[in-house]
């Protein structure tokens, strides 16, 4: 195996939802076509037990990830796609890199400062804060560095995390052996960040998510709860404003956007939006929604998917960990 040129992940943490798709399934399956690129993409389930402490629900959230980026037409077999787990150079690598990292840069991490800012009115900044939180960009790092990925896609709000890998691997390179490609961050300025139930950006934090493979009926319910103001129907309304046109917008073509935004400047009921989100939203997903349901009733066969990914990823990882190993002095004696 070579290098990746991408490598991105998806915390498994809950269900999978529309903001999910536009911001990063969307754009993964598409790079997982490209026959030139070696592209990997991993189900983050190690960061999920920062947060989750629930085991029943870190295995559902895992097999409906997995499920809803095959039925959106990831293609594993030309990428690397798999379950971060699986591969147990992983948390190794975290140890290693865990030993080189000054206390003060992750005492900067906007995370773990959030954290703190949070506990302000207790005697104790750091109550609640476990290891995890505080020491997660180094597993982060982990992540990129196994397999010296070249281009890491984030959000703006994960920026500094990548900064801090670069920095993380400077400081190996510099002391023990010049292994580690500094991974270049790659921040879509186009991509969608979707609003929510509430107008806020759609998240599991805020509850105001729309489910990705929630029935039809359950898709429209939801739609039908998006917050509008109070403007009648024949009344001009701006769609930069609305939570219903971004959610069109991040789904449709150029064209019909600027379509719907003349609708818009001429007057279109909330209702009849609604209602035509929903008819549009559920076409494109239609087709997805039935080889989704059809995969959450083989996990056996997601299993295999993953496990075929974890032997290619460890192609590259097992070889790869047995150089840093040596570069730091932990190999045989013979």
């Amino acid at each position: 195996m070579k290098n990746a040129d991408f490598l991105t992940g998806i915390t498994t943490s809950g269900t999978p939802h529309l903001g999910n798709y536009v911001g990063a399934i969307r754009p993964a399956v598409e790079t997982s076509r490209d026959k030139n690129l070696n592209s990997y993409y991993f189900l983050a389930d190690y960061h999920s037990l920062i947060k989750n402490h629930d085991p029943r629900l870190r295995k559902q959230s895992a097999l409906e990830i997995a499920a809803a980026w095959i039925a959106l037409g990831l293609d594993y077999d030309n990428c690397v796609f798999y379950r971060q787990s699986d591969i147990p150079e992983i948390p190794e690598l975290t140890w290693i890199l865990t030993c080189l990292t000054a206390k003060g840069l992750m005492n900067r991490a906007h995370a773990y400062k959030a954290a703190v800012a949070d506990n302000e009115q207790d005697n104790d900044p750091d109550k609640g804060i476990t290891m995890g939180l505080f020491s997660y960009p180094i597993l982060m790092a982990a992540d990129i560095l196994m397999f010296n990925a070249k281009k890491v896609p984030v959000g703006k709000d994960q920026v500094q995390h990548l900064e801090m890998t670069r920095d993380i691997a400077a400081r190996f390179n510099h002391i023990y052996e010049n292994l580690f490609v500094l991974p270049e961050v790659v921040v879509d300025e186009t991509s969608a960040v979707l609003s929510g139930l509430d107008g806020r950006k759609m998240s599991k934090s805020y509850n105001n998510y729309i489910p990705l493979f929630g029935t039809e009926k359950a898709l429209r319910k939801m739609i039908m709860k998006i917050q509008t103001n109070s403007l009648g129907p024949d009344e001009p309304k701006d769609p930069d404003t609305c939570t219903l046109f971004s959610i069109y917008q991040a789904f449709a073509t150029p064209e019909q956007t600027k379509a719907m935004a003349a609708r818009y400047s001429r007057g279109i009921a909330w209702g009849t939006m609604k209602n035509e989100l929903f008819e549009y939203i559920n076409e494109i997903l239609k087709e997805p929604r039935k080889r989704y349901d059809e995969l959450i009733q083989a996990p056996s066969d997601i299993d295999a998917v993953l496990k075929k990914g974890a032997e290619k990823a460890r192609e590259f990882s097992v070889p790869f960990l047995d150089r840093i190993r040596k570069a730091v002095g932990i190999s045989s004696l013979g």
